[in-house]
């Protein structure tokens, strides 16, 4: 073939078959290479989730304790609030009572006022008891 002796012929093509794999070796080392340095990265990337996970179920748990938390108290606020609705309508209807018997008994005084002569007012029960007192120390005195 060409002259060439064959053995010449069939070095040269395993030193370029040599050369390739030499060049195939090094862009594969360049990969694995920067293979390692993003599993570096993942890894990283993967702790920071699972602790990102982590403090995420920390807050998760804190949020529900609070909302029971608040729960219980705003229950005890809106039983407070009814028992002091109810307090209140008590009162409400008591002072409406109150209101309607004042209305009928000044009603009443009205009428009668319109009705009676005004009368002179009558001694107080503590001038009647020291007249009556007097009365009989007099008696007494008379009798003596």
């Amino acid at each position: 073939m060409f002259g060439l002796p064959l053995g010449l012929f069939v070095e040269s093509a395993v030193a370029v078959l040599l050369a390739l794999t030499i060049g195939y070796c090094i862009v594969l080392n360049h990969r694995l290479k920067m293979l390692h340095a993003d599993k570096d990265v993942l890894r990283q990337m993967v702790a920071d989730l699972v602790g990102a996970t982590n403090l995420a179920n920390q807050a998760i748990k804190e949020l529900k304790q609070t909302a029971v938390e608040a729960d219980l108290s705003l229950n005890s606020r809106l039983e407070e609030a009814e028992r002091f609705g109810i307090e209140l309508a008590n009162h409400v209807n008591a002072g409406t009572v109150l209101m309607e018997r004042i209305a009928r008994i000044t009603s009443v005084a009205r009428h009668s006022q319109a009705i009676e002569p005004i009368e002179q007012p009558v001694p107080n029960k503590v001038q009647s008891a020291l007249e009556q007192l007097q009365s009989r120390v007099r008696t007494r005195g008379a009798a003596a």
